[in-house]
């Protein structure tokens, strides 16, 4: 059937109507995952904790890009279109930027041995005021927000803005990532020397938490890099072809992997070892009762904490 409110392949209903129940479905999945990463932090106190504070930022930008994501759907070209759009756009650069802040913060902890906990308030103007909202107010100029396939974004005879305002800036961001996450690694081994033979019992615990930190988070540029592949190569295809010319395995590879970040970030970020032991019946039972009683105080254990460690020995 054809659907002329479908502006992918000619209006083929039946494949429109598949690409966007994928999306949801994925969608489900991001808001479910953020939802996960935002209750394991405040449940076990977590935010207590300067390193996982931004990560409790990321999974709430995160979740709200997931809802930018659901809500967005094949939409006629208007106002309601042009909200879904900037929502995308603003939230897409919010997760970027709090996945840049937190790759900092490690690298101040682990290189620079500093505590930037001092830096946070500035984080969250970068993060949610600028540049992610002035690059989001952008594209209004000219009116080039509209309908983008199966959501709104930048519309298909605006494909300059496409690049100019996220793929580039995205794959200079995952390339620096690589750099940055080689060097940390590069550092801890080098320093892994250096603690060999060391019997003070901090300086060991410390070696251990910066490896354990590492081990979770220097995949994450892959990650980031499989989630945007995809999406880029749909939008290189659409810059060189015409409204409507979609390639429908493309699309379903961009459905399930662009709105898929809430879900990747909490088995990144909190499926550490610690975590997951903690995820027990028994014990969330009892942590979760705990939260609710003042003369009990149930704290995620500061020894065994991502950054915690070696942010301490800091101050």
């Amino acid at each position: 059937m054809v659907n002329p409110s479908c502006t992918l392949f000619n209006g083929d209903e039946t494949k429109c109507r598949t690409i966007i129940a994928l999306k949801r479905v994925t969608g489900t999945l991001s808001i479910v995952g953020s939802l996960f990463m935002i209750f394991v932090i405040w449940l076990f106190r977590k935010y207590r904790i300067q390193s996982q504070r931004l990560i409790l930022f990321l999974s709430i930008a995160a979740l709200l890009d997931a809802i930018g994501y659901m809500v967005g759907d094949i939409t006629s070209d208007g106002s309601l279109c042009d909200f879904e759009a900037w929502m995308l756009t603003y939230f897409d650069w919010c997760v970027l930027l709090w996945v840049v802040c937190i790759t900092y913060n490690l690298y101040m902890n682990v290189v620079k041995m500093r505590n930037v906990s001092k830096y946070e308030k500035y984080f969250h103007v970068i993060c949610w005021c600028c540049p992610s909202l002035v690059l989001s107010l952008l594209p209004l100029i000219g009116d080039n927000y509209g309908p983008a396939g199966a959501w709104c974004w930048i519309k298909h005879d605006s494909n300059v803005w496409r690049f100019v305002i996220w793929y580039i800036p995205l794959f200079i961001t995952i390339v620096a990532l690589f750099f940055v996450y080689g060097y940390i690694t590069y550092q801890i081994k080098r320093r892994t020397v250096i603690w060999q033979g060391n019997i003070d019992a901090d300086a060991e615990a410390n070696q251990e938490a910066l490896l354990d930190d590492i081990k979770v988070l220097k995949g994450y540029p892959f990650v980031y890099l499989f989630l945007s592949i995809f999406p880029l190569i749909l939008r290189i295809h659409n810059a060189f072809s015409n409204e409507g010319e979609d390639v429908y395995a493309l699309w379903i590879l961009t459905v399930l992997t662009a709105p898929l970040q809430g879900a990747i970030n909490a088995i990144v970020f909190g499926m550490d070892p610690n975590t997951r032991s903690k995820l027990s019946w028994s014990q969330m039972k009892l942590t979760w009762s705990g939260r609710f009683q003042e003369n009990v105080m149930q704290e995620y254990p500061v020894s065994n904490t991502p950054y915690q460690k070696y942010e301490n020995d800091q101050q």
